[in-house]
């Protein structure tokens, strides 16, 4: 019974984990840059959908559109008012741009974070489930907003894939991430598809955030934690690879919830760094990277 718990459990997660690495791999794939507010945008739409869910009247529903907006507004702004000012700066080297935007996005998102905790304290917020109720799989009991959000996730995941591949602005996306000197002699603006690639991320960083609110609940010490793992999800899966970052997310995720079931919660990461390292030891481009 304990393994089936596992594994269901596990699943959950993991197909959450996949949702908001997959978007923070895209931005590193096109744009080239390793959002280190990742885990604010998420934690900013969680509380967005929990506040406007109970506070101001908004439902379950409502709340959780609300926090789906409030993510893909923010992470605009951090490419209108980080990213890209310090890209486009002419007082900055070149070769020294994405050690700034590393630090940009790094003081982004503590700003953020000192923001939520101001306003809401840093008490764990827990989102309204989308689907209430509890069910039976296979002899376990599981809240019936798990599988709803293991169900959300591979949804956006696959829209996604359907975006890339199967839509001319898609395929302009991939090609972007392959060869953007190519894409821009064939009369493709740069710019127009930076803006349309941190509008799907600000998505599907809403989408994460709402779903992980309303499954484990957050708040604005878990910031960093949600940084760190996504990191740690593309690192491991490959800098630029979507499917290196799926299979990297089950991995991390089935890894986390046998710790958490068989050792504790609290050390719960500790084997998953433990696996980055010896990753980045000997397999320095990822488990599907190519660079």
């Amino acid at each position: 019974m304990l393994a089936l718990q596992i594994l269901v459990d596990g699943f959950a997660v993991s197909a959450l984990y996949g949702v908001g690495a997959v978007g923070f791999t895209l931005i590193f794939g096109v744009s080239g840059v390793l959002n280190l507010s990742h885990g604010a945008i998420m934690v900013v739409a969680a509380v967005t959908a929990w506040a406007t869910a109970g506070g101001l009247g908004f439902g379950r529903y409502g709340g959780a559109a609300a926090g789906v907006v409030a993510g893909f507004v923010l992470s605009f702004a951090t490419y209108l008012l980080v990213v890209r000012p310090i890209q486009g700066s002419k007082a900055i080297p070149r070769e020294e741009k994405e050690i700034f935007v590393l630090t940009g996005t790094l003081l982004w998102g503590i700003m953020i974070q000192e923001a939520i905790a101001y306003c809401f304290s840093n008490t764990p917020k827990t989102v309204l489930p989308l689907a209430p109720g509890v069910m039976n799989i296979l002899g376990v009991r599981t809240p019936v907003n798990e599988v709803l959000t293991a169900v959300v996730s591979w949804v956006a995941i696959g829209l996604l894939w359907l975006l890339v591949n199967r839509t001319r602005g898609g395929k302009a996306l991939l090609a972007a991430s392959m060869n953007p000197r190519g894409l821009t002699l064939l009369g493709f603006e740069m710019t127009s598809i930076h803006r349309k690639v941190w509008a799907i991320y600000g998505v599907l960083a809403g989408i994460a955030g709402v779903l992980l609110g309303a499954f484990l609940g957050v708040s604005s010490d878990n910031i960093g934690t949600l940084t760190a793992s996504a990191f740690s999800i593309v690192v491991l899966g490959g800098l630029g690879s979507i499917w290196g970052s799926l299979l990297a997310a089950y991995v991390v995720g089935y890894l986390e919830t046998l710790t958490a079931y068989l050792v504790a919660p609290s050390v719960r990461t500790v084997p998953v760094l433990l696996l980055l390292v010896l990753v980045v030891y000997l397999r320095p481009q990822g488990l599907l990277g190519r660079r």
